[in-house]
């Protein structure tokens, strides 16, 4: 299947396949070409070609503009589209970037916060200026009776009261879960008044590159499926909890550097910042509905929610822990000096 995927390139592009890091939303495979290396990823939970479309149009865009870290660049293939349908009649599709310089960070010891916070601050401005003819494929958080019409908060509710069988045992986190989704619907109305922008959507560690000699050094953003018009304070938002991670100690300073790098890019209104605390908790609530619909639609077996939330439950409860502490860092260093 592979080699059937790379026969729809340039003969340059053809070569070694080896095994790449694959996430829950697609396929990765490094090419060893004559060019060079490139990246291989085949799209697996979806099938909608619009939604690459735009994600690629936005790359195009980026590779114009002049950042200070790299962002993936799709490979046309033989017809001259950046995108490929496989011919197993799945009717998935797949792309080729360019292979960039890089090396994951580390699962501990997270170096790069500050120079991440830069990044995504620069990558927060020129995504403000980019202007892409074709519509997002995706909408924007808040917008989650939309996203989801088979989660109303009636269902949901009575989801996380008396979950079904599979999930008995998880009782715990699901109330949390619970407690955030009535949260969320509270405060949604009023959030499609703040300043909206392209946002990348998916921000976090396992979504750049680092220099492999200088691992506080942020080389490349990578990622750009979820890409979609939104609150531009989403981009902090979703970003955030995933720093502030199970120690308060190292995830609080981690979050301290994240907020100072990007509030040297980026200032937001007052408005923007008190959102952030709910917009964390949205983000949260909007992967619990992802994997709930998933479930419920049989795209997954109960093992896939039940091993989701759990972690959702830890977060909502790292959140809460933080609360104060991050709405003080916030004011510090984002609000407008």
């Amino acid at each position: 299947m592979l080699t059937s995927i790379l026969n729809k390139y340039h003969s340059s592009w053809r070569g070694e396949i080896t095994q790449g890091a694959s996430g829950w939303n697609n396929t990765t495979r490094f090419i060893e070409g004559a060019e060079g290396r490139g990246v291989l990823r085949i799209y697996e939970t979806h099938r909608e070609i619009d939604k690459i479309r735009f994600e690629h149009a936005v790359l195009a865009s980026l590779a114009r503009d002049k950042l200070d870290f790299r962002t993936p660049v799709p490979i046309p293939a033989l017809t001259g589209d950046t995108i490929v349908q496989l011919d197993d009649g799945s009717g998935r599709y797949a792309c080729l970037f360019k292979y960039i310089e890089g090396i994951r960070p580390e699962s501990t010891g997270f170096r790069a916060a500050y120079s991440f916070g830069e990044a995504a601050g620069c990558l927060s401005e020129a995504l403000s200026r980019l202007v892409v003819a074709l519509s997002p494929a995706y909408r924007p958080y808040y917008e989650l009776a939309h996203s989801y019409p088979g989660c109303s908060p009636e269902r949901v509710g009575q989801f996380c009261i008396a979950p079904p069988e599979p999930f008995c045992g998880l009782e715990g986190p699901l109330r949390r879960i619970g407690e955030a989704h009535r949260e969320v619907i509270r405060e949604l109305e009023g959030l499609e008044r703040l300043p909206h922008q392209l946002v990348h959507g998916d921000l976090n560690v396992s979504n750049l590159l680092v220099d492999a000699d200088k691992p506080e050094q942020v080389t490349a953003l990578l990622d750009f499926e979820f890409c979609t018009r939104d609150v531009r304070a989403m981009e902090p938002a979703v970003i955030l909890p995933g720093l502030l991670g199970d120690d308060p100690d190292t995830g609080m300073e981690a979050a301290v550097q994240f907020c100072r790098g990007f509030g040297s890019r980026v200032r937001l209104t007052p408005d923007e910042i008190r959102a952030i605390p709910v917009l964390m908790k949205l983000r949260n609530v909007d992967v619990f509905l992802h994997f709930m619909t998933r479930y419920e639609e049989g795209t997954d077996g109960p093992e896939v929610l039940r091993e989701q939330i759990p972690a959702i439950g830890a977060e909502l409860t790292r959140l809460e822990r933080d609360r104060t502490v991050v709405e003080a860092l916030l004011e510090r260093y984002l609000r407008p000096e």
